[in-house]
């Protein structure tokens, strides 16, 4: 059984059990969150798709952790203009176990 969740602009295929990153929520580690925005929940043959958002069905999962994720270098630059910008950037994030799909 998985389920299609919509979280911070982006879609997610989530499985019971599964663990995965998604963009920084405002939950301590070991609190529960829900998620009301599901797409598609399949049970085997059956699969139910929203239109857009499924009426009454949720997944929920468990905060583990939160964090940072690899640096990216930001770098402009123009050849023979003098002209180079260089920035970094980490994207936080969030780690979450999925513990429950509810149809």
């Amino acid at each position: 059984m998985y389920a299609v969740i919509a979280t911070g602009g982006k879609q997610y295929r989530v499985e019971k059990d599964g663990v995965l990153r998604i963009e920084l929520l405002e939950a301590a580690p070991g609190t529960t969150v829900e998620f009301n925005d599901v797409l598609l929940i399949a049970d085997g043959d059956n699969i139910t798709v929203g239109k857009p958002m499924l009426k009454g069905s949720k997944v929920l999962a468990t905060v583990e952790s939160h964090g940072q994720g690899a640096k990216v270098a930001i770098v402009k630059f123009r050849r023979r203009k003098h002209y180079l910008r260089m920035k970094n950037h980490r994207q936080k994030y969030t780690q979450v176990r999925v513990t429950s799909i509810n149809a």
